[in-house]
């Protein structure tokens, strides 16, 4: 008995010792908060929100109304869009309000507000409709400003440690009150060690955290300067350690940062396949926010997404979305969808967002420093954790937040979502419910906290009074009335917080022993249904105008007014559509556009691996159809025009592209498993076919439908081929990609095609036969077009193919990347193409890009051979010794026929011989050259007449010349080759001596073009030759000479 006693009194003691440990205390209404011995507490998260949540959120003044009209309503908003955005902001930075109609506006474009001081607005949250169709997956509003930032100055910070919730840091160097500054905190291995995250196991660090991949920017205003003391206006979230990397203060300037926008009192709606309840091929976000500050979000309501409801990228700050609905979202139920409420800024709000069936409802991205706030959200039938999906949140508050059926985290998520590790630190769970709340700690100035919640938990993080209600309710805005009590709150009045946080009410006090009374009373009550959060959001109170009385309309804006808007345009620079397309030609062998022999480099696309961490991307190239839900720009959803543009930049005049190996980055292990579930991570590198919303693929996805073309991956292509074509650029499309069907196992495990990944029964083996339990041979099944069902699928593959890219002038169709397959396939591809092109009377541009036995023996076919345009020199070369040429349809890949045969050294004279035979047999039929060598050999394919060699800085007036020549015929001896016609005469010589040609007597130009550099130099601009010419010396080891008759 004493015994028990004893037990009981030290299980009391020790529960009494940690309930005291916590580190805040309330009483009577009051936070006391309980710093460590380092001065680290609980952050202060209060700052979040439009202008630091000082001020509550303006009703700005109508200025313009759009009526309801049916088709496409793009144009006319934006029209109106942009007439608010020509205005003078008035005192408070605002120009005005678009208002809009009732009605359904359908959107084929997305509508993007891009200038400081625009509201849009609609006259009814539910029945003023946008509503986004069409097949792309962006966002139906972007509020985007240009990211030009630009730091000026660099300062060393001071203090040896600055612990978390610190506003107070000392420099080196001189700042102003008032200036925006950013506090730069790096991620050096000595941290990274010990969070212990430099590897997730397996023995393996490729997903571990590396020095920079956690690198933290504070974007701070200086409230304060005293001496070298800066004071900021808003805390930072994480303690800094000078000793683990040393903190930097940045002076920047931002000019094409945006503020002052509002998206309110409106439905975004998407337009969906509704045969297929899981179609992708749609609007994935609702409002898209980057490059801005001290901007909202409110009352919308949002349908059938696919994304994010709203989305704010890592530049904004200072945001609040308020009173928002998410509901019937469209997409599968796999990873990098239905984050429908996500931030990767700082200092932004939420607060009263509902969402239903997303994944992860309620989350911050990789590196939001913080802080960010979700106030009384709630998301019902939730299919994923909400918290952080991105490493090393920080500073992250969850205040009164209801997950249903789901579960909250901040936890060590070690190489999930790409090497998570540690989501979260100084974040904190606040009166929250769940079906699970995991709440862990990274270390001990790194703590994560929870209190007052009700859940089943799991973790080592800071616990206090679990289920339990607590007061204040909310902590946020505890923490925002203690600013306002401290003189910290601008213009805002008690009131208005009071509007401002409106709070859901509830009775948390129902005693265990009610009188007989209160009990009848509250018998009564559970007759009505709770008041629920969706219904507190519908039911708020909205002040801002939503009359069109006396407004100008969008239709009545004055030719003026619509010169000014074309300004802001060009001044914006946006782009405006070319109106001459150049035009593309392949005449006597030559490939042209305008006239100009079509010369550049070669893009690959990358079709594996990639990141999504900010630090790692300066080695990626462009690409058309890799796709990062929620991100856009650079190495993410790359956007077409950018993609042009860098071509135009670096010489490229061919895309070169292939579907992904696979879909999703953790195949990228290159392992053969079947994956537990579908939370696949991006980038993803889009497969040509769309998935049946049936079954289960080896992926976790559901599985693909052959027949059902992926819309969005078309049209993308489709995108960049129109305004590649403006450009004068080629895209090369790879019909298949040979890398599925041989080589490694896992590269066939994911395949569409295999018989497990499709509704389409493709007959191929199951379970796979793995080659010593690794390797895949199936390249003889997928060749094989007698099998009836995939000749079918294969014949109705590239017709889609031809369908999806006809009338395209620069569109190139190749069998496939990396094809070493048998001729049989591309006699059957060939004939697809022609019976296409009979029936249609559409011409396609056919390139053959084979080994070269097969090339030869379609070359050789009477029939065949017309329908090829283009013979691409790629999976065979002269070297220095012999013929390296495999042989097709022996089931091995490019690379396994490299380590088997010798492939030898490749010279001027190799690839300049391999190109003249085939320009001198087929005349008619233009040459590429894309095997060993390239693009060092460009002059020699040149020179032999071959097509979009990637020579370097020559003229039009040069490419324009080479697009009129012929190649000559080289004769043994001679120490140059000649391209010419009736004006022009281009030699390359190796000749360290003067030599001569015979040339048509008249007067000529003598140029010397440097081969590097594509220089021109005027040796004698008025030649006279009377039949020969003589060639001086090469004043180089190679020299180009040009002719022009005068």
């Amino acid at each position: 008995m004493n015994r028990l006693f004893f037990l009981t009194l030290l299980l009391t003691a020790s529960l009494s010792v940690r309930a005291q440990q916590f580190p805040l205390s309330v009483k009577e209404g009051k936070i006391t908060y309980h710093a460590d011995k380092q001065g680290n507490r609980i952050p202060d998260y209060s700052s979040c929100g439009y202008e630091n949540s000082n001020k509550p959120i303006p009703d700005v003044e109508n200025r313009v109304f759009v009526s309801w009209q049916e088709g496409d309503c793009s144009a006319r908003i934006q029209q109106a869009i942009n007439y608010v955005s020509i205005l003078k902001p008035d005192a408070q930075g605002f120009r005005g309000a678009v208002l809009l109609d009732e009605g359904t506006f359908c959107l084929h474009q997305p509508l993007r507000l891009t200038t400081s001081g625009v509201v849009l607005r609609g006259i009814h949250r539910d029945r003023t409709i946008l509503k986004k169709m069409g097949t792309d997956r962006g966002a139906a509003i972007y509020v985007e400003g240009n990211n030009d930032l630009l730091i000026t100055d660099t300062l060393q910070i001071t203090n040896d440690y600055l612990a978390c919730n610190s506003t107070k840091i000392a420099v080196n160097g001189k700042v102003e009150q008032g200036e925006e500054i950013m506090v730069y905190r790096p991620s050096t291995k000595a941290w990274i060690d010990l969070l212990d995250c430099d590897h997730f196991g397996g023995g393996l660090g490729y997903l571990g955290w590396k020095p920079g991949d956690i690198d933290l920017r504070w974007m701070r205003t200086v409230a304060d300067v005293n001496g070298m003391e800066v004071t900021l206006d808003a805390p930072l979230t994480m303690a800094i350690d000078k000793q683990l990397g040393a903190p930097l203060l940045l002076r920047y300037e931002w000019k094409g940062r945006i503020e002052r926008i509002g998206v309110e009192n409106l439905t975004i709606d998407s337009d969906y396949d509704t045969c297929y309840p899981m179609d992708e091929d749609h609007c994935w976000e609702g409002v898209y926010m980057d490059n801005a500050t001290n901007c909202w979000v409110r009352r919308l309501s949002f349908r059938h997404l696919a994304g994010s409801a709203v989305v704010l990228q890592k530049t904004t700050s200072k945001v609040t979305v308020e009173d928002c609905v998410s509901t019937e979202p469209v997409s599968e139920i796999a990873g990098h969808r239905r984050w429908t409420f996500h931030t990767r800024g700082q200092q932004t709000l939420f607060q009263r967002c509902f969402s239903s069936k997303g994944i992860h409802d309620f989350s911050a991205g990789a590196l939001a420093a913080g802080p960010n706030a979700f106030v009384q959200c709630e998301a019902s039938e939730a299919l994923g954790f909400s918290g952080s999906v991105g490493s090393w949140a920080c500073g992250l508050l969850f205040d009164v937040v209801d997950i249903d059926g789901h579960m909250l985290s901040f936890s060590n998520h070690g190489q999930d979502m790409y090497g998570l590790g540690w989501n979260a630190s100084n974040s904190m769970f606040w009166q929250c419910t769940a079906a699970e709340i995991e709440c862990y700690s990274p270390a001990v100035d790194a703590r994560n906290y929870a209190y007052g919640c009700w859940s089943a938990f799991k973790g080592n993080g800071e616990w206090g009074e679990s289920n339990n209600h607590v007061s204040p309710r909310s902590l946020f805005y505890a923490q925002l009335q203690e600013r306002m009590q401290m003189g910290d709150m601008g213009e805002m009045e008690p009131n208005q917080l009071e509007c401002q946080a409106r709070i859901l009410p509830r009775a948390v006090n129902a005693s265990s022993s009610p009188t007989v009374e209160k009990a009848m009373q509250l018998a009564r009550e559970a007759y009505s249904p709770l008041l629920t959060l969706r219904s507190w959001i519908e039911k708020a109170p909205y002040t801002a105008s939503v009359s069109s009385a006396g407004l100008m309309t969008v239709d009545a804006l004055k030719p003026v007014h619509l010169k000014q808007i074309m300004n802001l345009r060009r001044l914006q620079k946006r782009p405006e559509k070319t109106q001459d397309v150049p035009q593309f030609a392949l005449n006597k062998g030559v490939l042209s556009v305008n006239g100009a022999f079509l010369a550049g480099g070669k893009l690959d696309v990358q079709w594996w691996n990639g990141w999504l961490k900010e630090n790692r991307i300066h080695s990626y190239k462009p690409h058309v159809t890799r796709f990062v839900p929620g991100r856009e720009g650079f190495a993410y959803t790359d956007r077409i025009d950018s993609t042009v543009n860098y071509m135009k930049r670096n010489n490229l005049v061919v895309l070169d592209h292939n579907y992904g190996l696979w879909l999703d980055r953790r195949r990228d292990d290159h392992e053969r498993i079947r994956r537990r579930n579908a939370d696949s991570w991006a980038p993803f590198y889009e497969q040509p076919f769309a998935r049946s919303g049936q079954g289960k693929a080896w992926d976790g996805l559901t599985k693909y439908d052959l027949t059902r073309p992926n819309r969005w991956y078309w049209s993308r292509l489709r995108q960049f081929a129109e305004k590649g074509a403006e450009q004068g650029v080629l895209l090369y499309h790879e019909n298949y990609f040979q890398h599925n069907i041989l080589e490694a196992g896992a590269h066939w495990v994911d395949s569409p095609w295999r018989s497990a990944n499709n509704i389409n029964n493709t007959g191929f083996a199951e379970p796979v036969n793995f080659a010593g339990d690794k390797r895949i041979f199936v390249a003889d099944m997928f060749y094989d077009v007698t099998h009836p069902v995939r000749r079918q699928l294969h014949r109705q593959y590239i017709r889609t193919c031809l369908n999806e890219l006809a009338d395209l002038p620069n569109v190139v169709q190749l069998v496939s990347s990396e094809y070493t397959g048998p001729l049989h396939f591309v006699q059957f591809w060939i004939d697809v193409i022609a019976e296409w092109e009979a029936e249609t009377g559409k011409d396609a541009l056919v390139a053959l890009s084979a080994t070269k036995d097969v090339q030869d023996a379609i070359l050789d076919d009477p029939v065949r051979s017309k329908i090829v345009d283009i013979i691409d020199i790629r999976y065979w070369h002269y070297n220095t010794k012999e013929l390296y040429a495999p042989k097709g349809g022996v089931n091995l890949a490019p690379r396994q026929h490299a380590r088997k045969m010798r492939v030898g050294k490749v010279t001027y004279a190799e690839a300049y011989r391999a190109v003249s035979e085939y320009r001198l047999r087929y005349p008619e039929k233009a040459v590429t050259y894309y095997a060993q060598n390239y693009p060092a050999m460009a002059w020699a394919v040149a020179m032999a007449g071959g097509s979009c060699p990637q020579i370097k800085g020559v003229s039009e007036e040069l490419l324009q010349a080479f697009a009129r020549t012929v190649p000559m015929e080289r004769k043994a001896g001679d120490v140059y080759e000649m391209v010419k016609s009736d004006t022009d005469i281009i030699i390359y010589s190796h000749s360290k001596s003067k030599f001569t040609i015979p040339v048509a007597a008249g007067k000529y130009m003598l140029k010397q073009v440097n081969v590097e550099s594509g220089e021109e130099l005027v040796i004698d601009n008025r030649l006279r030759i009377s039949g020969q010419c003589e060639v001086p010396a090469a004043s180089q080891e190679e020299c180009v000479y040009w002719l022009h008759r005068l």
